[in-house]
């Protein structure tokens, strides 16, 4: 148990995948503006991720908050059978080495509890891939709360999903069901059903899964980025019927202020943000769609050029950040774009090949849509910055946040997606679909009242996060429920950059602002 007098002091431990590392580089920056003492844990080749997101960070608390510091432990690449250097998935030559990363990352356990030992920090925040940190902070009697990046609402629906197997009742793949014992009527079909979820079928990752779960349940609890508002029946069923203890405490991405914070998460952006917001100026508000399937999603080349002949029809400015995602079939060709695309397109539409600056283009004035794969990330940052969305779900949690987005806030429109998909996207939606659906989120009166809901929510978003609102609070009632859970008082520490350290007791966080 960590000793008395010792200061508030939070370990994030987040999944070395980018969607994992920007929230968590975020909930960094939100823990720190409030005086907690913040570590992040992470591999050698990761922690300029991170360093890169937390130097610019700003409070608007004039300069309070503290530095946030950064730890490194070896990755096991070749205890694991990885080449040197393999800290990331993005990083790995096959996909068929996926097995090994794993098994990498189970040897992280021993190094992390050393860390623990040394340190002694109030709580450790680790990544739902992580199922062995619950063991390994209980050792040291420290809680183990769990981040998993996504939504209450794909949460419980998936729980509800995985226990009753609605699916099962379905005569195929395309025909609807009804999530049972779920709030909202939700529907959905077989095919957009996680693979591991339906079929009975063992694989590398079915172990890792089973221990998630199990080492949930014994957690301290869960912490959500999202904002009560955006989900609060969802909120409300997952810790009053499922029984889960769960803080929301976002958006995350919210606690970056200015374009400076913004364009440094993640990668480094494909195009310098200044050339992007330059364009971006020069465009009516609201008239150019944003057009990005996340850092994962891989695209054949036969659905990329799909994409781009359904872009041209819809007659609709736009950014569109592609990966460029080959199947072996495309390897070596070049062919993804109709030939002269991008000097037909000049002036109308942006291609960035590899990474975008995304909260800084979502947030943009002449930004009116975006055309999602309803990664959670994505999402949220895209109900933040007030937008529809055309939804394209391809794999993990993304069909049900889908369902958020189109059946509950009735904010989007799906382009038509109804595969899970585990490697390559193929060329399942076609041109019209996407012509359609581009149009419909950009053009008319439904895309106008779909418009003024985002634009609600994302006040509503704003509202959590400061001082008195719903993520707001939720975070304080988490730091207060810690600090009375350990032994002896703790202390939050602001720091003034002109003076020495000064100590405010936790009881006070109900009057310290948010960011």
């Amino acid at each position: 148990m960590v000793s008395q007098n010792r200061p508030f002091h939070v370990f994030l431990f987040p999944f070395m995948a980018h969607g994992h590392m920007i929230p968590v580089s975020d909930m960094a920056k939100l823990f720190a503006a409030q005086g907690v003492k913040t570590t992040i844990i992470t591999t050698p080749l990761n922690a300029p991720t991170f360093s890169k997101a937390t130097r610019s960070r700003k409070t608007n608390s004039g300069g309070c908050g503290i530095e946030i510091k950064i730890k490194t432990i070896k990755f096991p690449s070749q205890e694991a059978g990885l080449p040197e250097g393999c800290e990331n998935p993005d990083s790995l030559p096959t996909p068929e080495l996926a097995s090994n990363f794993f098994k990498a990352v189970g040897l992280l356990q021993a190094p992390l509890e050393q860390l623990l030992l040394e340190d002694q920090p109030t709580c450790l925040v680790a990544d739902m891939f992580f199922p062995w940190a619950t063991d390994a902070a209980a050792k040291f009697g420290i809680p183990r709360l769990v981040f998993h990046g996504t939504s209450f609402f794909a949460l419980a629906a998936s729980d509800c999903v995985r226990r009753y197997e609605p699916f099962k009742n379905t005569s195929s793949d395309s025909e609807p069901f009804v999530i049972p014992n779920f709030p909202g009527e939700i529907k959905m079909t077989r095919a957009q059903v996680p693979d591991f979820a339906k079929y009975n079928i063992e694989n590398d990752l079915t172990p890792l899964i089973e221990q998630a779960k199990e080492a949930e349940v014994r957690s301290y609890g869960i912490v959500v980025n999202s904002f009560y508002e955006l989900e609060s029946v969802y909120a409300d069923y997952f810790r009053k019927v499922l029984g889960r203890k769960a803080w929301h405490i976002g958006p995350l991405s919210l606690c970056n202020r200015d374009n400076e914070e913004k364009a440094y998460r993640g990668k480094e952006a494909s195009i310098d943000e200044h050339e992007c917001l330059k364009w971006l100026d020069s465009k009516k508000p609201n008239s150019v769609v944003y057009v990005c399937f996340g850092s994962v999603a891989k695209f054949n080349n036969s659905q990329l050029k799909e994409i781009a002949i359904g872009l041209e029809a819809s007659g609709v400015e736009f950014i569109w950040v592609v990966r460029k995602g080959k199947d072996d079939c495309d390897v070596g060709k070049e062919d993804w774009l109709p030939e002269g695309f991008e000097e037909m397109m000049e002036g109308k539409g942006l291609i960035i090949r590899g990474w975008a600056p995304q909260v800084l283009i979502l947030d943009h004035a002449a930004v009116g849509a975006f055309v999602t794969h309803c990664g959670w990330n994505s999402t949220l940052e895209g109900i933040a910055a007030g937008l529809p969305m055309v939804t394209w779900p391809v794999s993990a949690e993304q069909f049900y946040n889908e369902k958020l987005v189109t059946q509950v806030q009735k904010i989007g429109v799906g382009v038509g997606a109804q595969k899970w998909w585990i490697k390559v996207v193929g060329d399942i939606v076609k041109r019209e679909a996407i012509e359609k659906a581009v149009t419909q989120i950009m053009v008319g009166e439904e895309a106008e009242e779909m418009r003024s809901r985002a634009k609600g929510l994302a006040k509503q978003a704003r509202r959590a996060i400061e001082k008195g609102g719903s993520s707001h609070s939720d975070l304080n009632a988490l730091i207060e429920e810690l600090s009375s859970h350990s032994v002896g008082p703790f202390h939050l520490h602001h720091q003034d950059p002109s003076g020495p350290d000064t100590s405010i007791p936790a009881s006070s966080l109900a009057t310290t602002p948010l960011f």
